[in-house]
């Protein structure tokens, strides 16, 4: 059994409001999981890296992706076929990681790419690029958010709902996405325009959870989030207008909440001028509420989760550490902000392996230059070390 130990890391656990200073990790190459975190004297190893008292913290988790889509496009170009979809998949994770993203959650992709993606990743076929819950197509009623060329599957009633996640599960689907209300890049719907039902969602959840699998509902605005909460669903997606009564629902349901700011906020950055006006509008009228209304959630308890919508207009692939000042501009504290990366991997179901630095679990880690504790914008460094499973990946 070959071992390495990292040494001289000012160690974020990932858990813990402090820094473990004098550091080390120990790591076993096989498993590339952690089997000694410790600080002062560190075991002897087969290799020894020294890290130089540079600043260490988990992999960040990324729970709203969409690796299929083109940024630089008003609607995502959806309707690429699949050989353009999957080349453009794979340098979108390698982007990812790249830039400190160790794990996403695939929520929405044309073709199954993401399913076909993760078994490669699993066979060792593809490298160097994050690990992958995949959810292939997300559902969507006729004529809603998501009924677009190649991507969302159309059901118009529970049993059609049922049949369908029953198909996705089969062919690979480990967590589900519904669409709930109307979006910011359809034109014909507004974001206060409930679409799927509460009971054909409420199936959608059942079939997921018999499986163990999580759900998760685009929902950015009344009634819809409501609807999707009161069915059961793990998570709402951007909630921008998410209300007193149900951040309550969400408390009592233990249902997270996966903001996407910086995905609006790129809109706000870049967009004007290079996206058609009715786009526009909704995000703009959209940033002027969203941002007090995650603080207010946060604020009460409801846990909240690190996802970026990458892959929307401007929202490239490289941007997941932008969400976290963000999300401190809002009244985050830095360790609250870095939480939301951990959430993911409870929400994902994936926290027994990963989102902590600890024995037993894999050695998915970042190293940076300055504190992120105390400066969030450490995470943003563009050079930063990343790891995955104990071997430097960029």
């Amino acid at each position: 059994m070959s071992q390495t130990v990292f040494i001289n890391a000012n160690l974020f656990v990932g858990d813990q409001d402090n820094l473990q200073s004098d550091s080390y990790i120990l790591i076993n190459d096989e498993t590339g999981k952690i089997e000694e975190v410790g600080t002062a004297r560190p075991p002897k190893a087969d290799k020894t890296i020294d890290l130089s008292n540079k600043y260490v913290m988990p992999g960040l988790i990324n729970c709203h992706t969409h690796i299929i889509n083109d940024p630089l496009t008003a609607d995502g170009d959806s309707k690429a076929g699949a050989v353009v979809a999957t080349v453009r998949a794979v340098d979108h994770l390698h982007d990812l990681l790249r830039s400190g993203v160790t794990y996403i959650r695939e929520c929405g992709s044309t073709f199954e790419i993401d399913i076909e993606l993760n078994e490669l990743i699993k066979a060792g076929k593809l490298t160097r690029v994050p690990e992958i819950l995949p959810s292939g197509h997300p559902f969507s009623m006729t004529g809603g958010h998501g009924d677009g060329p190649n991507f969302g599957i159309l059901v118009d009633s529970p049993d059609e709902m049922r049949k369908a996640v029953r198909q996705e599960i089969k062919k690979g689907a480990r967590a589900i996405k519904v669409m709930a209300t109307g979006g910011v890049m359809t034109e014909n719907d507004a974001l206060d325009q409930p679409q799927l039902s509460e009971a054909e969602i409420r199936v959608a959840v059942e079939e997921a959870h018999h499986k163990g699998y999580v759900v998760a509902a685009h929902a950015e605005g009344n009634p819809g989030i409501m609807n999707a909460i009161k069915a059961g669903v793990d998570s709402i997606e951007h909630g921008f207008y998410v209300n007193d009564e149900e951040i309550d629902l969400m408390l009592e349901k233990g249902t997270y909440l996966t903001p996407t700011i910086v995905g609006a906020w790129a809109f706000m950055e870049y967009a004007p001028g290079k996206i058609p006006d009715w786009e526009m509008a909704k995000i703009s009228a959209a940033w002027k509420d969203l941002r007090g209304n995650i603080t207010k959630a946060k604020n009460a308890g409801v846990p909240i989760t690190l996802g970026t919508d990458a892959g929307t207009p401007f929202n490239d692939f490289t941007m997941t550490p932008q969400e976290l000042p963000l999300l401190v501009e809002q009244g985050f504290t830095n360790f609250e902000a870095l939480q939301t990366s951990l959430n993911c991997a409870k929400l994902m179901k994936i926290d027994d392996e990963y989102g902590t630095l600890a024995a037993g679990k894999y050695a998915d880690f970042l190293v940076l230059d300055e504190n992120p504790l105390a400066d969030i914008h450490a995470v943003v460094q563009v050079d930063k070390a990343v790891y995955k499973k104990g071997k430097r990946a960029y």
